[in-house]
């Protein structure tokens, strides 16, 4: 077995069917072929237009926070992911080839197929409280978005935050998503008691192949909006511009007109992240590349040739120029003058005996 799946083996059952529960005010029972998961787990289907033709898996998990593994190229070791699979059906997420260790494929199965560990909150909070936990920063949203269609009905960020604040532990937030807001409050008294930092990602502002490549998400000038919303609220937001799609989205032209916008939202910083290409993820785009854009199908298999990865000096090209613009548009420079976060009393502790 690869090392890699080991990681999502808390998640598998080796026979059972899932129990499949279509619930109060859903669009009734559904048979469908249950994936590798957890024994019990409860499939729903919701008939709403924002979830049609979805299905949850909801199953309790037995860990939440998670190590990364040491070969990772991420700046951080620990991740909390409630969710598994995203609706956002962002065309190249990395994380497409997880679906496949619970017998799930990386495509439509990733996009509409979600698993809900409805227990995140609770497993959070008794993690973090264990005598082993040395209160290390985590990183949420780096697998897939935590703040995705599926978190407005499950609500398992607030639980989370909730612990995370109550342990004074240091985390982040990646996302795509405009829900963060929502949370705002519990952002702002987190950020009180320990370190905080939120990130949006944005990787281009032409809604047209925003429409194509990342159907699922809010509108780039949204996703800025909320950045702004977030850094007057006192809560840090910086910008992740990723991923740099290599000859649809990184022209001098498009980097510039995208760099600028998210200099008028007042983005602590921004970063760039060159399109990589995984397995899972690489078949995926491709399918799109040759259905979409034919004529970039031949220039793609030069540039990708090498494996996942765009050739370095590509990569160091795009990121010294979103550099150099960030300098010429003043982001991290420019004072902004916002409320500081209002001071709050202490949450009640439950006492334990452990």
């Amino acid at each position: 077995m690869r090392g890699d799946a080991v990681r999502w083996d808390h998640l598998r059952l080796d026979a059972a069917a899932a129990t499949t529960d279509a619930g109060p005010g859903t669009g009734g029972p559904r048979a469908a072929q249950a994936p590798l998961i957890e024994r019990g787990a409860v499939a729903r289907t919701i008939d709403t237009p924002g979830f049609r033709g979805m299905t949850f898996y909801e199953v309790q998990a037995r860990t939440v926070i998670n190590r990364v593994p040491e070969a990772s190229r991420v700046p951080f070791r620990w991740t909390i992911n409630p969710y598994r699979g995203c609706s956002h059906a962002c065309i190249y997420c990395f994380a497409r080839k997880t679906h496949e260790y619970l017998d799930l494929d990386a495509g439509a199965d990733f996009d509409s197929r979600i698993v809900v560990k409805v227990n995140a909150a609770e497993r959070v909070r008794a993690e973090l409280a264990a005598p082993r936990w040395r209160g290390e920063p985590i990183a949420m949203g780096t697998n897939v978005d935590c703040y995705q269609r599926a978190e407005g009905r499950y609500r398992l960020m607030p639980g989370i935050l909730a612990a995370l604040t109550d342990a004074a532990n240091p985390f982040s937030i990646l996302t795509k998503g405009t829900l963060i807001l929502r949370d705002l409050p519990l952002l702002r008294e987190a950020a009180s008691r320990t370190r905080v930092g939120t990130a949006v990602s944005v990787g281009t502002v032409d809604t047209d192949l925003w429409r194509l490549t990342e159907p699922g998400t809010p509108p780039p000038r949204r996703r800025l909006e909320t950045c702004a919303a977030l850094n007057d609220a006192g809560v840090d937001c910086s910008v992740l511009m990723g991923p740099v799609l290599p000859y649809l989205s990184d022209s001098p032209a498009q980097l510039a007109g995208a760099v600028r916008q998210i200099a008028d939202a007042g983005a602590t910083s921004v970063s760039a992240i060159t399109l990589h290409l995984r397995p899972g993820a690489r078949e995926w785009f491709l399918a799109w590349l040759r259905e979409h854009r034919p004529d970039l199908v031949v220039p793609y298999a030069r540039l990708y040739r090498g494996g996942a990865y765009a050739p370095r000096d590509y990569q160091e090209a795009i990121s010294r120029r979103v550099r150099d613009l960030a300098a010429e548009y003043g982001i991290g420079r420019r004072a902004r003058h916002r409320p500081a976060p209002a001071p709050q009393a202490p949450r009640p502790q439950q006492l334990t005996l452990l």
